[in-house]
């Protein structure tokens, strides 16, 4: 049983980025485009989105990618074939700083600044049986 859950645990790999000084929801439609897609072409609409959290993104996936070799180094020619994909991509809500900003009559309105924490899972796909 426990054989099991190391094989299966080393066929994925790991990334976290903790505090991006970005707002969760603008970080999410940047992630959502890269979920379960191919590593290769993740990285490739990573690299030519406009976005400025793709910048954040793809330096993240490429540590994933380089935690994904460093458990599987007889496996180089998975992620030359395209089997290995961004299998899950979180983000969530970090700290929020909050600031304040004059606004009129006297008062003080806040400023909310906010951050998130994210969190890519590689796996590779299995292939396909035919009974």
């Amino acid at each position: 049983m426990a054989e099991r859950f190391k094989e299966a645990k080393k066929a994925t790999a790991v990334a976290k980025l903790n505090d991006v000084p970005t707002s969760p929801r603008k970080m999410r439609l940047v992630a959502d485009t890269v979920r379960g897609v191919e590593v290769n072409r993740a990285l490739d609409l990573l690299h030519f989105s406009k976005r400025e959290p793709s910048i954040r993104l793809e330096k993240l996936l490429r540590s994933a990618i380089a935690n994904w070799e460093a458990k599987n180094p007889e496996s180089a020619k998975e992620l030359e074939s395209g089997n290995v994909y961004v299998k899950t991509i979180m983000v969530g809500e970090g700290r929020t700083l909050k600031r304040i900003r004059p606004c009129p009559q006297g008062r003080a309105g806040r400023i909310r600044k906010r951050s998130n924490h994210v969190t890519i899972i590689l796996d590779v796909k299995k292939p396909v049986e035919e009974a």
